[in-house]
């Protein structure tokens, strides 16, 4: 395979982060799909299609443990007393999912700019499920 062919592929591997905005998981399946299809072709690709995979699954968990966290602690503000430090603990995870948020879609935007110039990004708090 060509080079410029493979950055393209690892360039559309990290894009395909985006599926998640289109329908529930999407983040996780069509890169999944992509790695799936691509995996074989190169060694470069491989290693992008887990690295892409890896990241998105470890934002599943850091949002999942914030949001039901929230929901937690969300449940006991309405049911038990009305506690100051609990509205300010579900206002802060709010934020913090709101950040994160835009902390990986700027990642996203980094990994496809260094894929397609050639380079193999690793994301940054990236738990490694698949090595």
């Amino acid at each position: 395979m060509s080079e410029n062919k493979q950055n393209t592929n690892a360039f559309l591997m990290h894009l395909s982060s985006f599926g998640g905005y289109l329908f529930p998981f999407g983040s996780i399946v069509v890169p999944l799909i992509l790695w799936e299809i691509k995996k074989k072709d190169s060694k470069i690709l491989d290693a992008t299609g887990k690295e892409v995979i890896n990241f998105n699954l470890s934002y599943l968990i850091y949002t999942t443990v914030l949001v039901i966290t929230m929901i937690m602690v969300g449940v006991n503000f309405i049911f038990d007393d009305v506690n100051p430090l609990s509205l300010f603990f579900i206002i802060s995870a709010a934020v913090l999912v709101g950040i994160i948020s835009i902390i990986k879609f700027i990642l996203i935007i980094i990994g496809a700019v260094k894929a397609n110039q050639g380079d193999l990004y690793h994301y940054p708090l990236t738990i490694n499920f698949m090595k």
